[in-house]
């Protein structure tokens, strides 16, 4: 789907405040308000929007630790990645898994309460799981960015063209 300059900022606003009411989102983009929802409507239902969540502080909710752990299977077999895909669904710590290229076959992100939780989850979970021949655990010190969109469509964002006295050639 293309986006036209007014999906685009129906989607900055809502990223910034997904309970917005209709009425004041189509003020801030300049539509009636069922030109607004008509908008709306269409990015749901194409899938460009695909939900609306509230944003949780895993640290808040005594999670404060973030393991960075990367798996390599015994194979990449359909039915390989297919049981250990429907084994990573079923652990509640793993917030995010994504098949990789490279080195390593997944690369996941878990919550944990402390180092001996993540040992937990290590031994209750993570070894369990179907083919799984090698983990590697890295623990995040500080988050510095987590979105959950690139938002702005990335060629309308211009890259620094320096940094730190280094030029940087397109």
């Amino acid at each position: 789907m293309a986006l036209d300059r007014i999906d685009i900022a129906i989607l900055d606003a809502l990223q910034r405040d997904g309970r917005m009411a209709n009425a004041t989102l189509a003020e801030k983009v300049g539509l009636s308000q069922s030109a607004c929802s008509r908008r709306l409507d269409n990015l749901e239902k194409t899938g460009v929007i695909r939900g609306y969540h509230a944003r949780l502080s895993n640290a808040s909710l005594g999670h404060e630790m973030t393991a960075i752990v990367h798996i390599s299977l015994s194979g990449q077999f359909h039915q390989t990645l297919a049981d250990f895909e429907a084994a990573v669904k079923r652990c509640p710590n793993i917030l995010s898994c994504h098949l990789m290229s490279g080195e390593y076959d997944y690369i996941l992100r878990i919550a944990a309460k402390d180092l001996a939780d993540y040992e937990r989850i290590h031994k209750e979970w993570l070894t369990a799981m179907p083919h799984v021949i090698k983990i590697n655990s890295s623990f995040a010190l500080r988050e510095i960015v987590d979105r959950t969109s690139v938002g702005i469509p990335l060629e309308r964002v211009q890259p620094p063209r320096e940094k730190s006295g280094l030029k940087i050639s397109a």
